[in-house]
């Protein structure tokens, strides 16, 4: 019974929002600042700007039109910051504090697409889709040049670096660079040596050798003094930036003399250094395992020695520039978030897969973030053993993975398997101790995989090729995609949800069945077993959740709410409530005892594939298809305290009105009853100012030495009060009070002062005609009184006076 008691005690009441990891970089430019403490970089109608050093986002920067940004660049010296968006407006940003300083019209006849500032901070060129380049000083804010003569878009565009030399460089869809000259306002030479489009142009530190790339594979070395190709490097790939590296040696990139040598970025996915003399490979970045690495952006900071690098699924990498050894990582942009888990001992990590081969660990102290490569198609779920460390991943190539996390934080794969024939698409690990792990395909089959006892041994170093896996037992168990598994804390027993609109019930390791789960109108999502006692839920996407007794297999509860499917459940409190999230992108609470929904959560916008509880059981982490991921926390305790501590507060404070009542100190009465913001409160101290002989003065006194923002809760108590005809009276008599001394234009300024006018004004006319219709029926009462005539009372006969 105490433990019952215990178990009752401890309901949760709600979750609150501690933290969301969101998207922050959808594709398009990013850069750096020349400190490498900034990050800056294009999320639809924003730019965002992030403190390399944490991973936060300090300012979300939105133009007013609220369009999307087309290009954007941050000056040399790192003050001005200036977008473009669909609307053809230019704006330059305070960024530190988040402001425009200035908006003004681009002129130009289609987006912006790209732009660029000079070495001086005081020019800036911009590109269009018209196929027009202009130059506008952002000092003086004027547009100083109008170049016309391109063919169709401008994407790039670029200042010499000799400001002296007053040189611009363009090109457009017919893969020619334009040279303008700012001091003669024409075009010098086109140099054409690219056959598709040039995607980065670059320039020596004496300014006379230009490198451009291209997506023709090639990357051509010119000298500016002449205006001709001297060089014309075949790179064999597209390429999408090409960076000059300083003229200095750097052995770890193969870089031993200090001729020119460049980086190049493209489809590929890896970083590699050329020389440019002998058009010679001379290092090539490790190439990571999986799709979607190709490098769509590339950047060197020379200041801060800093290169940054950005994949074709938004992720942006930090290298040490003279030796590119990884420093940071982030994930621009989850797109889809299919499964989430916390990680690590004391919950430290969480891993996330989204729609991507790679999964994304988090550490939610330091926002760090780690991209794990391995599996080549999309992630589909996750889940971690008992101890934190190991965790575990199946995807669309058929393969399953298992991870190890070190004590630093580090993640390695340490064994993979294969053996389903088509996508894996739910697993669970061993509950009890690290011994297996079991999986489900869209082939019908479960699998279960025992770790070998190598796995576990702590002598496995992180460069060691991860183990091979081998299935123990194969068992097909429904007729449709298994959606679902749970594994029993005591590891005797399986669940299987699916498809076909059951649940099933088997016995491990043979994976024996014991019993089947009917009810459901629609095909199952999740199964889980309560941790305390012998029951299991299953939600389905029929918008309902079950609770089944494991000894005969019969329905215990049903909880409905949900309007859509109920995409996962997970016990908390012990095993006395649930938590559920839906297609409808909620996440609800539930008391088993009387089947209440204790909480809805609103925090998605799509659907909630992700739900999992930590082990305090303190926080739950959701992730959804609109690409968030919420840590949220058990505020119960913490509501409690409060509501305690209000209810306290409001006892000293009632005891306190109630002695200055008796003192008949009003003014100080009226204050602390409007704080308290009870308006029946209120209505007791105005009912005990005008109990007082001399109650006009008192109330007039009392209530126009009060502040403005008293005077309007009084208005708002006064509205209440007006609806009660017991009341009415001290409705009135505060009403009277602020009209006739209260000036009409400040009893306009005041808040919510039309709502309380509307809402006066019935009941008023109502009062005045119920006091009309008194008044005339006491002076017809009055009229009858005085015009009454009594018959006189008739004399007593002679024969009784006589007796």
């Amino acid at each position: 019974m105490a433990e019952t008691a215990a178990r009752v005690g401890s309901f949760k009441a709600n979750y609150a929002v501690e933290r969301k990891i969101e998207p922050f970089y959808k594709g398009g430019k990013a850069q750096l600042d020349q400190t490498g403490q900034y990050l800056f970089c294009i999320c639809g109608t924003r730019v965002n700007v992030l403190d390399v050093a944490s991973g936060a986002v300090l300012q979300s920067l939105e133009q007013e039109d609220q369009e999307d940004i087309t290009a954007f660049d941050l000056s040399p010296d790192n003050e001005i910051l200036v977008t473009a968006s669909r609307a053809l407006l230019l704006a330059q940003w305070a960024w530190r504090e988040g402001g425009i300083t200035r908006l003004w019209k681009a002129i130009h006849t289609a987006p912006v697409a790209t732009m660029a500032f000079d070495p001086t901070s005081t020019l800036l060129a911009t590109g269009g889709c018209d196929g027009a380049v202009r130059v506008w000083d952002v000092v003086r804010h004027y547009g100083t040049h109008h170049f016309r003569g391109s063919p169709g878009v401008v994407h790039l565009v670029a200042f010499h670096p000799d400001p002296t030399r007053l040189l611009l460089f363009s090109s457009a869809v017919d893969s020619a660079i334009r040279v303008w000259s700012l001091q003669d306002r024409s075009c010098l030479v086109m140099l054409t040596a690219h056959y598709s489009a040039v995607t980065s142009l670059g320039f020596s530190a004496d300014g006379h050798t230009m490198l451009s790339s291209g997506r023709d594979k090639i990357c051509v070395v010119w000298d500016l003094r002449s205006c001709q190709a001297t060089r014309t490097v075949p790179v064999f790939e597209s390429v999408e930036a090409a960076v000059l590296l300083p003229e200095e040696p750097a052995p770890a990139l193969g870089v031993k003399n200090s001729g020119l040598h460049f980086l190049t970025a493209g489809d590929q996915g890896i970083l590699r250094v050329w020389e440019a003399a002998s058009g010679q490979c001379v290092y090539t970045q490790p190439r990571l395992p999986g799709p979607g690495q190709e490098l769509t952006h590339c950047a060197l900071t020379h200041t801060a020695g800093i290169l940054l690098s950005v994949t074709a699924d938004h992720n942006l990498l930090l290298y040490e520039a003279c030796s590119l050894q990884l420093q940071k990582q982030f994930a621009g942009y989850s797109e889809e978030v299919l499964d989430v888990r916390f990680l690590g001992p004391k919950d430290s990590h969480i891993v996330v897969a989204s729609n991507s081969p790679c999964l994304k660990v988090f550490e939610l102290q330091t926002s760090a973030c780690q991209i794990l490569h391995g599996h080549t198609d999309i992630v589909l779920a996750l889940d971690v053993f008992r101890k934190g460390w190991l965790f575990a991943s199946c995807a669309k190539d058929q393969s399953i993975r298992i991870w190890r996390m070190n004590k630093v934080g580090q993640v390695a794969c340490v064994a993979q398997g294969s053996g389903h024939t088509h996508s894996v698409g739910t697993i669970c690990c061993s509950r009890l101790k690290e011994s297996f792990l079991v999986t489900s395909s869209q082939d019908c089959t479960v699998k279960l995989w025992p770790l070998p006892e190598a796995l576990l041994s702590k002598g496995m170093t992180p460069d060691s090729s991860p183990t091979l896996l081998q299935a123990q037992t194969t068992q097909r168990c429904h007729d449709k995609d298994v959606n679902s598994l749970a594994v029993s804390p005591n590891d005797k027993l399986l669940a299987t949800g699916s498809q076909d609109r059951t649940a099933k019930l088997w016995a491990l390791p043979q994976c024996q069945l014991l019993g089947v789960f009917s009810g459901h109108r629609r095909g199952l999502w999740c199964v889980q077993f309560s941790p305390m006692d012998q029951v299991l839920a299953t939600a389905s996407a029929d918008g309902t959740i079950k609770l089944w007794a494991l000894q005969d297999f019969s329905c215990l509860k049903t909880f409905e709410g949900h309007d859509a499917s109920v995409l996962k459940v997970a016990f908390v409190s012990r095993g006395t409530q649930l938590l559920s999230s839906g297609s409808d992108g909620l996440v609800k609470l539930w008391t088993i005892k009387n089947n209440e929904c204790v909480r809805t959560l609103d925090a998605h916008d799509d659907k909630v594939w992700g739900l999992h509880c930590s082990r305090l059981d303190d926080h739950a982490l959701t992730g959804g298809s609109d690409s968030r991921v919420i840590l949220w926390k058990d505020v119960t305790e913490a509501e409690q305290a409060e509501e305690q501590a209000k209810r306290e507060e409001q006892v000293v404070k009632q005891q306190e009105l109630d002695n200055l009542l008796h003192e008949k100190r009003y003014l100080r009465a009226l204050g602390l009853a409007i704080s308290l913001d009870r308006p029946h409160t209120v209505l007791t101290v105005i009912q005990a100012i005008r109990r007082d002989p001399e109650a006009c003065k008192k109330l007039e006194a009392t209530v126009l030495r009060l502040r403005r923002d008293q005077k309007e809760a009084l208005l708002r108590f006064c509205v209440i009060w007006n609806t009660n005809s017991r009341h009415c009276h001290e409705a009135q008599a505060v009403l009277g009070v602020l009209l006739r001394h209260e000036a009409p234009e400040e009893l306009l300024a005041y808040a919510g002062v039309r709502a309380a006018l509307e809402a006066l004004l019935p009941y008023t006319e109502r009062h005045f005609q119920r006091l009309s219709r008194m008044l005339q029926a006491a002076t017809f009462l009055d009229f009858l009184w005085h015009n009454m005539k009594l018959s006189p009372i008739p004399a007593a006969p002679a024969a009784l006076t006589d007796t």
